[in-house]
């Protein structure tokens, strides 16, 4: 495969469109069509929805992929020779929206100190970060998933433990002499995907959700859960005296949930991705449990 059709695939893919692939690589657009049809008639497929924005067909996030991989060892090859001391290159990963505010946080310092790098991290959930794996739009991902992608391989990082909160005011609104009123009492939800709080409901056999409002924002999370619009999980990490002080007090002792966190990254030997793998396998030993809820985990659905 000519590897400059690669390169036009993955310009369109990350520029939307051909007109847009051709000012990135400074040729014309029919010199980018070109290269896709030469590159379709070399796999026998079709490799790109045509559209606003285009997007990969199957053939094509597998090419997509190989092309990612390519440009990182061309970068790291280029570096090696001296051709490209100065330059940066970017790097895609996926983190879900909890731990990128927690326990991530030293990756950042780190990558801080990282003058050949630049991070762009993509928030998203369980099934969002296989499909970015899968498709090459991530080099790696902080998942729940223990499978590892096609082409990838997997380590787990440890368990993150949520707790379920609520302010005082509202615990004694819903508390009766029978405990907690789980069927009555206001809920909070990150998105239509977070199971966390209906798991605990779950368990203590409702089914139908009380009152739920949605707070797409791991930050907006715990300050509705201060301003007392509702009960929610909430990572233990992600506290510091609200507990202690009593703005926030827990409802029940052994209503957690353990969730396992796991890293999956391209099976492809980069520094760049060895180093970053370093890093987060760091700050994960120092934040996260090494197990969980009766020795198992929780399948996570928060992003």
């Amino acid at each position: 495969m000519n590897f400059e059709h690669l390169r036009a695939l993955a310009a369109i893919i990350d520029e939307g469109t051909f007109e847009a692939a051709a000012d990135l690589l400074k040729i014309s657009p029919s010199a980018v069509s070109q290269r896709i049809k030469a590159l379709e008639n070399s796999v026998g497929q079709v490799v790109v929805r045509r559209g606003v924005p285009c997007a990969p067909t199957e053939a094509g996030a597998v090419l997509l992929r190989m092309a990612r991989q390519v440009q990182v060892l061309e970068a790291e090859a280029r570096h090696a020779l001296g051709n490209g001391v100065s330059s940066r290159r970017v790097t895609p990963v996926a983190v879900n929206a909890d731990s990128l505010i927690t326990w991530f946080v030293p990756v950042l310092h780190d990558a801080a100190g990282w003058t050949d790098t630049t991070l762009d991290l993509h928030v998203e959930d369980q099934d969002h970060s296989s499909r970015l794996l899968r498709q090459g739009d991530v080099i790696a991902a902080v998942t729940a998933d223990p499978a590892p992608v096609n082409g990838c391989r997997v380590e787990r990082l440890g368990f993150m433990r949520y707790v379920p909160v609520a302010t005082p005011a509202l615990h004694r609104r819903f508390t009766t002499g029978a405990g907690v009123d789980w069927s009555g009492m206001p809920m909070l939800e990150f998105n239509a995907k977070d199971d966390l709080q209906r798991q605990v409901l779950r368990s203590r056999g409702v089914d139908r959700p009380p009152p739920t409002h949605t707070i797409p924002s791991s930050e907006g999370f715990l300050a509705a859960l201060r301003a007392g619009l509702g009960w929610g999980m909430i990572p233990e990490i992600q506290l510091g005296t609200e507990l202690a002080d009593g703005t926030l007090v827990l409802l029940e002792e052994h209503a957690h949930r353990d969730v396992a966190l796991h890293w999956q990254t391209w099976s492809l030997e980069s520094e760049r991705l060895n180093r970053i793998t370093a890093s987060v396998r760091a700050a994960s030993r120092r934040r996260l449990r090494t197990t969980g809820r009766d020795g198992r985990a929780t399948a996570p659905k928060r992003p």
